[in-house]
């Protein structure tokens, strides 16, 4: 008993030390963002000092953020939605009829750097006057949410019975009646767990939309740069509009976790 006591004491300090240092990062922004800057670059004010709302009412004032994020939204919610059209449909097919070359090549594209496509897309949306569109960022962030979705549900696929299909055929339902029906109902988990992932991808991307995204269509993570100029950086608003865009990511991930868990662990189980 003293030896599973003094086991789980440690654990649990193990545990408090890996959570400490990975949430250091998160603690220090977001009191950061309550700071001055003065206070900021004191190491005496690091936990007591006196807060102030003004980095996040510059942000909003100052910077006009609510564009940013709205601009966000369009982009990740519309490459998460146009992906997942596309990818559940491949997935299921992929997995259905063994098609495990068609998924090395999807596999291949989403290992790729997305940094090697972005001269191509570049020129190719600038011939077809796309940059600065939500077009070509919807499409460009689908160049790597497409095939992750595919490959997580490939897996989640491959692992659901054959005689469930079999079943709704006997019933009278067509192929894409057993597919909408039966098949994407009961694969929710994994369905919702690739959706976010390609979602807080999409949202937190900073390469393609600095290179497409214009000022009509900037998101948050290159309206991050309005806070850094060549004299200085306004470490206040920086550390104020890292809290904005973390935090609709941190509830998603909060208030799905359960669906996030079960997704990936079915997902990762076949037969």
């Amino acid at each position: 008993m003293k030896k599973n006591k003094g086991m789980n004491l440690l654990n649990t300090v193990l545990t408090f030390i890996v959570l400490l240092v990975f949430a250091f990062p998160f603690i220090w922004m977001l009191l950061a963002s309550f700071k001055t800057q003065a206070q900021i670059m004191s190491t005496d004010q690091f936990f007591i000092f006196t807060p102030t709302t003004k980095n996040y009412t510059s942000v909003f004032k100052e910077y006009d953020f609510m564009k940013f994020i709205w601009n966000s939204l369009i982009v990740a919610l519309g490459s998460t939605l146009f992906s997942l059209i596309l990818g559940l449909p491949a997935a299921y097919a992929i997995a259905r009829h063994h098609l495990h070359k068609l998924g090395l090549i999807i596999l291949v594209a989403r290992i790729i750097p997305g940094i090697t496509f972005l001269i191509p897309w570049f020129i190719l949306f600038s011939k077809i006057n796309l940059v600065d569109t939500y077009t070509a960022l919807i499409l460009s962030h689908m160049l790597v949410g497409l095939p992750f979705i595919i490959w997580i549900m490939i897996s989640f696929f491959e692992a659901l019975p054959t005689e469930i299909e079999e079943a709704g055929l006997i019933d009278g339902c067509t192929h894409h009646q057993v597919f909408t029906r039966i098949i994407l109902p009961i694969s929710g988990p994994g369905v919702i767990t690739s959706s976010l992932l390609s979602f807080i991808f999409s949202w937190n991307n900073f390469m393609f939309s600095i290179i497409l995204a214009g000022d009509k269509t900037k998101t948050l993570p290159i309206a991050v740069f309005n806070f850094m100029s060549y004299s200085e950086i306004n470490w206040g608003a920086l550390m104020a509009a890292a809290c904005i865009i973390t935090l609709p990511v941190l509830i998603i991930a909060l208030l799905a976790q359960r669906y996030i868990v079960s997704g990936l662990a079915a997902g990762a189980v076949k037969g």
